[in-house]
């Protein structure tokens, strides 16, 4: 396992383009609403980077071909921004649409790059910053069931988040993660919460994705956390069973098999001399 560690110039880079991260999905929350399409939430996304001297890393990233990724109810990740709700081939719903009683998580990345000068008309050498949120499409018309899950989803990130630091193996992440949503489970009978095992946190830097990868379930990854380490966590859990599927038309789009809703928070995080440091933390935010 090849592990970068970051020089302090490094992790100055890393922060500037994860606080223009956080401003994007700081902004766009006023946009969250009904009627309007996913495809005008990456336009205002896509502009905000771009203006704010940052490249929206997603865009034609192994080909995809937006800005942020969109995904609604039971969309797991890497939801496609569109302008009209379709079926897939196999039938499958691909809103992009937001009606009231939606919950969304918006995936926002970006780099910084390392010419002041470049003209961001193309993907630039830099640095990354890496964040999600789901949001309420109107709050109160959303359901107590998926208000839970965001909450439980979130508080399964915060959980991992607090096991960081130098010394601590990396495995025990998903391990805390794991334990958190077995006993949320047990507590409360009606939950059959389940954490996604196909996609993990990754670690982030000069490139999009790096070692290490981060398990958000139990596993034996021994190998200890060390400052200067930085990675994302990004825990998905589903309101029914963990399967996924990806869609066979575009190859990106990720549904829960059984058609239950799920939801992700996500964070950049820097491992400190005595902790952690949340690259991505967002002003409303308390970890608990």
């Amino acid at each position: 396992m090849s592990i970068k560690i970051k020089t302090a110039e490094e992790i100055e880079k890393i922060r500037k383009a994860s606080k223009v991260a956080v401003e994007i999905l700081e902004m766009i929350e006023p946009h969250i609403q009904e009627g309007v399409t996913t495809n005008t939430l990456n336009q205002i996304c896509h502009d905000y980077a771009l203006k704010n001297r940052t490249y929206p890393a997603t865009l034609d990233y192994y080909g995809f071909p937006k800005s942020i990724c969109t995904s609604i109810n039971h969309i797991v990740c890497h939801g496609i921004p569109a302008n009209k709700d379709k079926f897939n081939s196999k039938g499958i719903m691909k809103p992009a649409v937001l009606k009231n009683g939606d919950i969304i998580n918006i995936d926002v990345t970006v780099i910084a790059p390392d010419d002041k000068n470049a003209d961001l008309l193309t993907r630039p050498i830099g640095y990354y910053g890496d964040t999600s949120k789901m949001f309420l499409v109107g709050q109160e018309e959303v359901s107590q069931a998926n208000k839970r899950l965001c909450m439980v989803a979130q508080k399964a990130l915060y959980i991992g988040i607090k096991k960081v630091k130098p010394g601590v193996k990396i495995g025990e992440i998903g391990s805390a993660i794991e334990k958190y949503i077995k006993e949320n489970n047990k507590l409360n009978p009606r939950s059959k919460y389940s954490i996604v095992k196909d996609f993990c946190g990754h670690g982030i830097g000069n490139e999009f994705h790096e070692e290490p990868q981060i398990m958000h379930y139990k596993n034996d990854n021994s190998y200890l956390l060390k400052k200067g380490m930085c990675f994302t966590i990004e825990p998905m859990i589903n309101a029914g069973k963990s399967n996924c599927i990806i869609d066979s038309d575009d190859n990106w789009t990720v549904y829960t098999e059984d058609g239950k809703n799920s939801a992700q928070w996500e964070h950049t995080i820097l491992v400190t001399s005595s902790g952690y440091d949340i690259l991505t933390l967002r002003t409303e935010e308390t970890i608990s």
